[in-house]
């Protein structure tokens, strides 16, 4: 029978061996930094009540729908028990929000929570933009009152993270929503909302299209867009100057109340992780982050790569009050995702990241004859033990051939078994030198016992962590607005 020729699937990306142990080494790194904190790993069901991914209509058209091929006649054989229809979650937050509801009684609040999962979404692929993806989350909630050092404590924990990672310089841009609410309520505008949806896009639309929406769409006057988008335009680094740059632009104005509250809070955002500012990390407050989603409440946050600004926010997030209520409690929350995927990609597609060495193994054992093979495997199985990956030469041909094909895998060191008159030796075949080894004793340098982690044209860089389907299809209901960044959070 005639095999039928594999058909691509855009925007379901595949990694090879080498990017492939770079992903692992990143998660290994995040999951120990959110742990090293005292976030407590869940993983919720791939699968959501349609209802409950679309509740607040974000993205209709991105929903996969989950069915089976030979569907039964009730309703409920193709969906939940109820009947209802199924679908895959297409963000972590909102399977997170039915878990803290289900889970409530079971649950220790403030409760902690990292999660790392694929999530699916029915998007047009392009770099940076996948159907499947991986995201790493992490969020505080608790009952009814969420006191604010949180914000302070998600926004260094994430920093952390991401500055412990092999990556280009990264810049986590804060923000607050009451901040950004009480100067349009300061200057006059009132349909506050519809003015932060527009000025969401201030990198992706010319200045003057982007004055034209604010004056056509959200209805407000020529000098009002102005003073907004002047105020969009701040940033710094220093949580003390913020007051000062706002007092400029409405001179001798009375400020109201959520204005000067948003102020607070982003300055102790801002000024409670300065200490991790470095040369590839940097924490500012920028007043251009707006985060088009209604349900954030306060602090935001997006993330630049630095020369891949294209890309967009690779990890954002922010406060919401009510992430989730039963109709007694409510539950807020404050919570930032990475797009591991969405960083990642770029990186491999450029060849600006990848592993030393495509496989494990760090020693080939050399296979004099076949006869040999039983004495290999247990000098094999002598190197596993003292933690060093080790394989064993598939066949028995001229020891050349066998050190070429440890190079063309990248294995760093080839044994030769003891014979009659010669003992063990191991050989680096990056350098060719040769020496004798004991293979109960013998060690290869840290650096070659795993594959590391390396950017082209550097040292290797080893992130600072030790390790530690059925079918599917869009649902095309009505469009509702779409958060054009990277990671929605409901």
């Amino acid at each position: 029978m005639t095999a039928a020729k594999p058909t691509p699937l855009s925007g379901f990306p595949e990694l090879l061996p080498a990017e492939r142990f770079v992903e692992l080494r990143v998660l290994d790194s995040l999951r120990a930094s959110f742990e090293l904190h005292g976030f407590a790993p869940i993983e919720t069901r791939a699968a959501e009540p349609l209802e409950q991914l679309l509740r607040k209509g974000e993205i209709d058209k991105e929903v996969y729908l989950l069915r089976r091929l030979q569907a039964g006649e009730s309703a409920g054989a193709d969906g939940a028990e109820d009947g209802s229809a199924l679908g895959l979650h297409f963000d972590l937050t909102v399977p997170f929000a039915r878990y803290v509801l289900e889970n409530a009684g079971k649950l220790e609040f403030p409760f902690r929570r990292y999660q790392i999962q694929k999530v699916w979404r029915g998007e047009r692929p392009q770099e940076g933009r996948y159907r499947e993806f991986t995201q790493a989350d992490i969020d505080v909630v608790a009952r009814d009152v969420l006191p604010f050092h949180h914000d302070v404590e998600v926004a260094r924990v994430m920093a952390e993270a991401l500055a412990r990672l092999p990556v280009p310089a990264l810049k986590l841009q804060v923000n607050n929503r009451k901040l950004i609410e009480g100067f349009y309520l300061t200057i006059g505008i009132s349909n506050t909302t519809a003015v932060m949806r527009v000025i969401d896009k201030i990198d992706k639309v010319p200045a003057g299209v982007l004055r034209s929406m604010l004056t056509d769409e959200a209805g407000i006057s020529g000098e009002q867009a102005e003073l907004a988008i002047r105020f969009a335009s701040l940033t710094t680094s220093d949580g003390g100057q913020l007051g000062f740059g706002i007092s400029e632009l409405v001179p001798g104005m009375k400020w109201h109340d959520l204005l000067g509250e948003g102020v607070a809070e982003l300055r102790t955002v801002v000024d409670g992780c300065a200490s991790l500012n470095s040369d590839r990390f940097t924490v500012v407050a920028d007043l251009s982050i707006a985060r088009g989603l209604d349900y954030y409440t306060g602090t935001v946050f997006e993330t630049r790569m630095a020369g891949f600004e294209s890309l967009g926010s690779i990890c954002s997030g922010g406060r919401y009050d009510s992430l989730a209520s039963d109709g007694r409690t409510s539950y807020p929350g404050v919570g930032i995702s990475l797009g591991v995927t969405r960083m990642l990609l770029p990186l491999f597609s450029r060849k600006k990241l990848t592993a030393s060495r495509s496989v494990p193994s760090a020693v080939l054992v050399a296979l004099p004859d076949e006869e040999s093979r039983a004495t290999c495997d247990a000098i094999a199985a002598q190197l596993r033990a003292n933690g060093i990956a080790t394989e064993v030469a598939a066949a028995a041909q001229r020891y050349g051939k066998q050190i070429r094909y440890a190079e063309r895998r990248g294995i760093p060191f080839v044994w030769f078994p003891a014979g009659e008159d010669n003992p063990h030796e191991v050989k680096d075949i990056r350098t060719g030198e040769q020496q004798q080894a004991d293979p109960a004793t013998w060690q290869p340098p840290a650096e070659d016992l795993r594959p590391q982690v390396v950017r082209p044209g550097a040292e290797p860089i080893e992130p600072e962590a030790e390790p530690v389907e059925p079918e599917a299809e869009p649902v095309e209901p009505e469009a509702g607005p779409v958060d054009p960044e990277a990671e929605p959070r409901a």
